[in-house]
């Protein structure tokens, strides 16, 4: 029993191999498939075969060079196989998409996000009216979406599906899972918005240098978010996104939206500096929502040599130099990106960041990080839902129809 367990898993985990290739790379033969996955030709012949037979692939014919010889067979994604739809909620929208197997964006549509006060039920209706609305507009059923996954900023649980404080609803907890599941059957993922960032960036970082083995990115605007990846035995992607923004910073700091005093956000979310450059007294309720263009009218302010403005941004720079010092003393040496709507303000930020890493034992002793920007967060996160969320429709169909067919012609 123990045998026909372990050859199972073996040939499952193969098949994700195979699957995973397909999606990377688009279509491929026999013998491409066996080079990317370093399975034998036999191996992926049965693979292919076993897919081809429940509709997850399909096949086509390649001319061969010069018309000459039997054209090669290429097996690739069906894309109708199954639809994935992702959800992410912003600090003002929720991004609403619908994707296929093959990961081919079908629909897409946005939804302003109310500021006022926080209402979970309100939210939650409006939730599932959307994501009925987006089905409908492609007339696709339900039973047809196998995967649904959310993103935010704030605090997930472990379990993956609930969120238990975030700057949306405070500490209104919401179990996603539970709110879906009487309409759908798809499997819900929850994921901290950040975590999904570093997810995309590691992918995209594998291409270009396969030698990077982890990374850590940070995300600057109205909250403050960490994501890291890393690279295990098997290579596959870990990410993970420790509570960072909410980080103590200061004993004697300004309220953050979290409750606390002194968070690393309080200091250098949109909020905080908002806050300081105005002289705000610092236990004063934080702004929900401070707009880009009030954040550029203090910087172009603090551009023009106004003290406090100037001092807004340097006070935000050490914050986040205090805290980027804690996790490479945590974490040790690895390259650091910077993303979100913040990096617009790096110039006015760099200098309270350079001074707080200049006092850093890891980084006296080691020398100073990388520290590079990426500017498009919003692809990134949607890169990162389609990559952790068709993988796992990969391993539900390895795990769960491709037993259940074997498991009838038995």
């Amino acid at each position: 029993m123990l045998i026909k367990s372990s050859t199972e898993q073996v040939r499952q985990q193969n098949s994700v191999l195979v699957l995973s290739a397909l999606r990377r790379h688009g279509p491929q033969a026999h013998t491409d498939l066996s080079e990317r996955t370093g399975l034998a030709s036999a191996t992926v012949s049965a693979i292919t075969t076993d897919l081809e037979r429940i509709g997850v692939i399909g096949r086509s014919d390649q001319p061969s060079a010069g018309g000459r010889g039997r054209p090669r067979a290429l097996f690739s994604q069906r894309r109708d196989y199954g639809f994935l739809i992702t959800a992410q909620i912003s600090s003002d929208l929720v991004h609403y998409s619908l994707v296929d197997y093959a990961g081919r964006l079908i629909d897409r549509f946005d939804e302003p996000r109310s500021h006022q006060a926080p209402n979970a039920a309100r939210f939650a209706q409006s939730f599932l009216d959307a994501l009925s609305r987006l089905a409908e507009r492609s007339r696709i059923a339900p039973d047809d979406v196998m995967a649904i996954s959310i993103s935010s900023k704030g605090t997930v649980d472990a379990s993956g599906s609930v969120l238990l404080w975030s700057p949306l609803l405070g500490g209104t907890a919401i179990d996603f899972a539970a709110l879906i599941a009487p309409r759908w059957k798809a499997r819900v993922t929850l994921s901290n918005e950040t975590l999904l960032v570093a997810q995309a960036l590691a992918t995209r970082q594998d291409d270009a240098d396969p030698d990077q083995s982890r990374l850590a990115v940070v995300s600057l605007g109205h909250s403050i978010g960490l994501g890291i990846a890393r690279r295990d035995r098997a290579g596959e992607i870990e990410a993970s996104a420790p509570n960072f923004g909410h980080m103590l910073d200061r004993a004697d700091g300004g309220l953050c939206r979290c409750g606390a005093f002194g968070c690393v956000e309080a200091s250098a979310g949109f909020y905080g500096i908002l806050r300081t450059a105005f002289q705000v007294p610092p236990d004063t309720i934080p702004a929900k929502f401070v707009p880009l263009g009030e954040m550029d009218k203090i910087a172009l302010s603090a551009r023009q040599g106004n003290r406090m403005a100037r001092y807004a941004f340097r006070m935000a720079g050490l914050a986040l130099g205090n805290g980027l010092s804690r996790l490479l003393s945590l974490y040790g040496p690895l390259p650091i990106f910077l993303t979100g709507p913040g990096i617009r303000f790096l110039d006015l930020l760099n200098d309270g960041i350079e001074e707080a890493l200049g006092r850093s034992h890891e980084v006296r002793l080691l020398g100073r990080p990388s520290v590079s920007f990426i500017a498009d967060e919003p692809q990134l996160v949607f890169d990162g839902h389609l990559d952790r969320a068709l993988t796992e429709m990969d391993h539900v169909i390895a795990e769960t129809r491709l037993g259940l067919r074997d498991s009838r012609s038995a």
